[in-house]
């Protein structure tokens, strides 16, 4: 068990609590308010387990590569670990009304479309799909979105800028877009059904 696998476990950890905090009533702690927002204490407890989980995140792919500690587990647990707080966060923001359900339906269906691919790819040919610009910047505005609607858009909510709307409707173009591009580099994958 290296380090960046320890991360990788983290953030499987991090993810129920993220959960519970986000299921309690929000009336739970009370409230606080800065930056021209009143964040929910649960939420704001919640967002603060989000981004540790981001972090670690960030750090275990790059530890992994630069030490070369990557692991079967690594590889398996890492993008499940991923997944499973992006697709959490959206699941409980649709539950409280912040994004629309056919939103996180489109984010759903492409993480598990894309995870599909990249296992048929493995086992059919041992390619492992590596992450493009395009789904590299799905990830990082799917945190970005996921972390501002979480705090009501602090700071921007100053100057009435839906900041966290934006970058979720930015996040489900490059969602969208790079479903597409990875499915197009795995297309051979398919050729066998259209004989």
């Amino acid at each position: 068990m290296n380090l960046p696998n320890k991360l990788t476990v983290m953030r499987l950890i991090i993810i129920p609590f993220f959960l519970i905090l986000m299921i309690l009533p929000m009336s739970t702690w009370g409230s606080v308010s800065f930056g021209g927002a009143t964040i929910p204490v649960t939420e704001l407890g919640a967002t603060i387990l989000f981004i540790i989980a981001t972090i670690t995140d960030n750090l275990d792919g790059r530890i992994a590569r630069k030490n070369h500690l990557i692991t079967n587990f690594g590889k398996f647990a890492d993008p499940l670990a991923d997944k499973i707080l992006v697709m959490t966060a959206f699941v409980v923001l649709t539950g409280i009304g912040s994004v629309p359900s056919w939103i996180t339906a489109i984010i759903l269906w492409r993480e598990l479309a894309v995870t599909g691919l990249r296992l048929l790819l493995v086992e059919q040919d041992g390619i492992v799909l590596a992450a493009k610009m395009p789904g590299k910047i799905k990830t990082t505005t799917q945190f970005i979105a996921i972390i501002f609607l979480l705090l009501h858009n602090v700071f921007f909510a100053l100057i009435h800028l839906p900041f966290g709307q934006i970058m979720l409707y930015i996040c489900l173009f490059f969602t969208i877009y790079s479903g597409i591009d990875y499915f197009y580099q795995g297309r051979d994958v398919f050729k066998d059904g259209f004989k």
